[in-house]
């Protein structure tokens, strides 16, 4: 492949994200190209090989919608590169803008989020369905325009479906799993993990309820690595019966987070069956199952598909914390069948579910855009 150099964009995630930084960029970068990340951050630096251009960080999502992205335009561009990647919906018209200027472009779609629109707080309801509409209108735009669209799934790639689409999913990067320091699991406490976004629709009320069902002779503790959306959602779940079984660690980073699921004995993913969740691929139910810790997922089709194929776990009612405490329970006073299960996961993830395989389709993509 010619070494070209890439300019990811994003005003959204942060300098760190997973998907953004610890994978693409990395992976971009490790083939021999220059890459450079232009991303809310508080300074200029280099980690890693790759060249981090800060943005001021924007309060408001308005002002992030409108200045934040100019912003990020002019420094983009700045940089002179061959290849402009865009992770957010909202760098969408600066895409069309670079293509004027003659650079090639390429759109990250890391949700589906025509979908997600649909039950965003923050925009009133009755406008939902148009905003909607206008976002998948610009995908679809983009889709024909672009230089090359990434979908983090098939189901969105099948929507922004064209010749210039490559899924290139969001699964684990096996050199994080697992940490020298695991403890063994049967001398491991109680300990169940919920990694991620921290919110009433990805099934917290539920997990609290569920650890106040649990008999006080397990010991059992949950423990929520993450952020809370709404950020108030925090207090709200201080006064639900169940909290006092939670133990809220904040956010972490990859070494910590690989640290955590080395002491836990399952991870949970119970999202609500939204349209948007029901097609996903759960991020951390493959990290869970990278660590060697059998899952508690919600019982959707697909979901069924990679937990009953790999026979790595339970399924269950997201929205039944009854459901939710049984099979914690259940996994907790099996740990012989609960290991066995987190084994099958590992292998799973060896064989299929892999960053190691998403990255030769990422590199494909960037050999035709560099010829």
């Amino acid at each position: 492949m010619n070494k070209p150099k890439v300019v990811h964009i994003s005003t959204v995630h942060p300098v760190f994200d997973v998907r953004i930084f610890h994978k693409e960029c990395r992976t971009l970068a490790n083939a021999g190209c220059d890459v450079g990340l232009v991303v809310p951050h508080d300074r200029d630096e280099i980690v890693q090989g790759i060249q981090i251009h800060a943005l001021p960080k924007t309060r408001g999502r308005f002002v992030r919608m409108t200045r934040g992205t100019l912003r990020a335009v002019r420094c983009a561009l700045a940089q002179n590169g061959q290849i402009y990647h865009l992770h957010d919906p909202e760098l969408l018209p600066a895409g069309f803008l670079l293509k004027l200027r003659g650079k090639r472009v390429v759109y990250d779609a890391h949700e589906d989020f025509p979908r997600q629109v649909l039950r965003h707080h923050w925009i009133p309801r009755s406008i939902r369905p148009l905003v909607a509409a206008g976002v998948g209108l610009l995908a679809r735009l983009a889709s024909r325009s672009f230089d090359g669209i990434v979908a983090a799934t098939p189901a969105i790639a099948e929507r922004l479906r064209t010749k210039r689409t490559v899924t290139v999913q969001n699964f684990p990067d096996l050199c994080e799993f697992l940490p020298p320091e695991t403890t063994p699991y049967r001398e491991r406490p109680a300990s169940i993990a919920y990694l991620g976004v921290i919110a009433e629709a990805r099934g917290v009320r539920e997990m609290v309820r569920a650890m106040g069902l649990l008999p006080e002779s397990l010991q059992a503790r949950l423990v929520c690595a993450g952020s809370f959306s709404p950020s108030d959602l925090e207090f709200r779940m201080h006064q639900v019966k169940g909290w006092e079984r939670v133990h809220y660690v904040g956010w972490k980073n990859r070494m910590e987070i690989a640290r955590l699921l080395s002491q836990s004995r399952l991870g949970i993913v119970v999202l609500h069956p939204t349209p948007a969740y029901i097609e996903s691929w759960p991020v951390k139910m493959f990290e869970y199952m990278a660590a060697g810790i059998p899952v508690v997922a919600s019982d959707f089709p697909l979901w069924r598909q990679i937990v009953d194929g790999a026979a790595c776990g339970l399924l269950v009612d997201p929205q039944s914390p009854q459901a939710i405490a049984d099979s914690v329970q259940w996994l907790l006073e099996h740990p012989l069948d609960a290991e066995a299960m987190g084994r099958r996961g590992r292998e799973a993830v060896l064989n299929r579910y892999n960053w190691d395989m998403e990255a030769k389709k990422l590199l494909g993509l960037y050999e035709r855009l560099t010829g």
